[in-house]
């Protein structure tokens, strides 16, 4: 089986995809700035060498490589955004696929399919009418996220000159015991605390680690697939409904609503309140068109799994 080459492996969603891959019997080089400090956990996994910043990279790992994950990019939500944060953002995507499109331009290859991170931020707040979602066609949005996902997805786009397929997968919330959002979710109701955000009414376009694990692979797999898909699952819902459900399971009915005002957020989170208050109704029918099924395709189902 050809080995895959991931960017990003050691973050939350690039240890998921490498423990599913290793099942699957495919072999997995995480490009690292660091290999030799990374600790090996598991067989048929192993680490190469690069560094963004200088545009290097291990020419063995991409000779070696049939695939290509490209996951690499700055925690969006780590800290507050100043303008400095908001250029690491930015540089740490553009970049790393910067570097990604010299090495297969520069060094011979045998890459069939890269299949790159997008993020949901490309929207903006829902349109009008209420009962629309976006889907893959609509324009990217104007502020800082919608400009860092247009500018993300510009930088990988040359692989397809190079005769690459191309996959972009545009990330809702990721659902997760292992950390993100799910995690901050769920730390006040260890204290009876059900968190609700502003009103509330603002919708959450999300997917399960498991799916959207699940859908890499299949990007991978499915020559089929190619350009745009948004990974998010089919039922979207409100910051309320996704709360008091989450409360409901984890705490039964001793628990207690409480909402935390918009000028709050905007105070803690500085302009990145944005994106928590922001109403982002996602659709996900052109990834299901193409024959994907997800294991997890209501709220109250993912919820189940993740706090059995």
């Amino acid at each position: 089986m050809p080995a895959i080459l991931i960017t990003g492996g050691t973050g939350l969603i690039g240890q998921a995809i490498t423990r599913a891959l290793v099942d699957k019997g495919y072999e997995v080089i995480i490009l690292s700035r660091n290999p030799e400090q990374q600790k090996k956990s598991m067989a048929n996994v192993s680490f190469a060498k690069w560094d963004i910043e200088k545009q290097v990279i291990d020419r063995d790992a991409v000779t070696k490589a049939g695939y290509i994950i490209h996951l690499a990019g700055a925690n969006v939500a780590e800290r507050r955004w100043t303008e400095k944060r908001k250029k690491e953002i930015l540089e740490s995507r553009v970049k790393s696929s910067g570097l990604l499109v010299k090495a297969l331009k520069e060094i011979p290859n045998n890459i069939r399919a890269v299949i790159s991170a997008s993020a949901m931020g490309w929207y903006g707040p829902d349109k009008i009418p209420a009962n629309s979602s976006f889907n893959e066609s609509d324009p990217h949005f104007e502020d800082f996220l919608g400009q860092t996902s247009k500018k993300w997805e510009e930088s990988i786009e040359p692989v397809t000159q190079l005769s690459k397929r191309l996959v972009i997968l545009r990330t809702g919330i990721v659902l997760s015991n292992e950390g993100g959002a799910f995690v901050e979710f769920k730390k006040p109701l260890k204290f009876g605390l059900a968190t609700i955000l502003g009103s509330g009414k603002q919708v959450i376009s999300w997917i399960h680690i498991d799916d959207l694990v699940r859908m890499y692979i299949a990007a991978l797999e499915n020559e089929n697939l190619n350009g745009i898909y948004n990974a998010v699952a089919p039922g979207p819902v409100s910051n309320r409904e996704f709360i008091l459900k989450l409360a409901k399971e984890e705490r039964k009915n001793f628990y207690i609503p409480i909402y935390i005002p918009s000028f709050v957020l905007k105070l803690l989170l500085g302009e990145m309140s944005i994106e928590v208050l922001k109403s982002a109704t996602v659709s996900c029918k052109k990834i299901q068109a193409s024959g994907f099924r997800f294991l997890y395709p209501t709220v109250q189902a993912a919820i189940e799994n993740l706090t059995k």
